[in-house]
């Protein structure tokens, strides 16, 4: 028990009525809070990036990391890949963290195709530029770069990494032209060098397992741990109560 709970709950405290409020909380109640505060420890995966070159750069364009929802300001709200950003800018967010890939899965450049078992953290890089532009960039991760899916068929045959509620808006237009490129460019690091106008370009990074997303921000931590108290403290209640009737 935290030492906040405990002195709240002591007999000697003044506020002794908060712990029985806390007993009052349906267990329900508890346990969806814990399933959702362990859901919002992961964090972002994306390390850094930085626009170096092309027109993108001259018109001031620079990395921007996301974060879902998107705040888009085209199109439908939360969405992606059909003009909804209109920027200079080149873009990335965390898709889903640490998934056991369930069947051979092909990539465009790197590991192909990565071998069922393997697991992966799924990261979305894309440039939305308004006029016709060119972008040269690097992005970082927090773990080792394993594949990049740059075709519209293999976009797709991964789509089911993404789990961010986002909508990923025109898919049939996904994928790079002939002279766009985005290579592996350093163990953790990926270089994005492409020509777009629309409906963009957009690119998936798997990475390997990321120690990030599977730490709790402390935050969190503090948080978990009163939640874990105070359903502690329900059930002793109940138990007692229970052995009286």
């Amino acid at each position: 028990m935290t030492s906040s709970v405990r002195d709240m709950c002591s007999p000697y405290s003044r506020d002794r009525g908060s712990c029985a409020r806390i007993a009052t909380i349906p267990c329900s109640f508890l346990i969806a809070t814990l399933l959702f505060l362990a859901a919002s420890s992961l964090h972002a995966t994306i390390i850094s990036g930085v626009v170096t070159g092309g027109s993108a750069l001259t018109a001031g364009g620079m990395f921007v990391k996301l974060t879902p929802p998107l705040s888009n300001p085209f199109g439908p709200p939360d969405s992606v890949g059909n003009d909804t950003f209109q920027s200079p800018n080149l873009f990335g967010f965390d898709e889903d963290q640490n998934i056991v890939i369930p069947s051979p899965l092909i990539a465009d450049v790197g590991l192909s195709p990565i071998p069922t078992g393997s697991v992966v953290a799924s990261h979305y890089i894309f440039f939305d530029p308004g006029p016709s532009q060119r972008v040269i960039g690097t992005v970082d991760f927090d773990s080792d770069v394993l594949a990049i899916l740059t075709s519209t068929r293999n976009l797709a045959s991964a789509d089911f990494l993404a789990n961010t509620g986002v909508n990923y808006l025109n898919p049939g237009q996904r994928g790079l032209e002939p002279g766009d490129s985005v290579t592996i460019s350093g163990t953790r690091q990926i270089l994005f060098n492409t020509l777009a106008s629309s409906p963009g370009d957009y690119v998936r990074v798997l990475t390997a397992f990321s120690p990030a997303a599977a730490t709790p921000e402390p935050a969190s931590v503090v948080l978990l741990t009163s939640a874990l108290a105070a359903l502690a403290i329900l059930l002793h209640r109940r138990r007692r109560k229970s052995a009286r009737v």
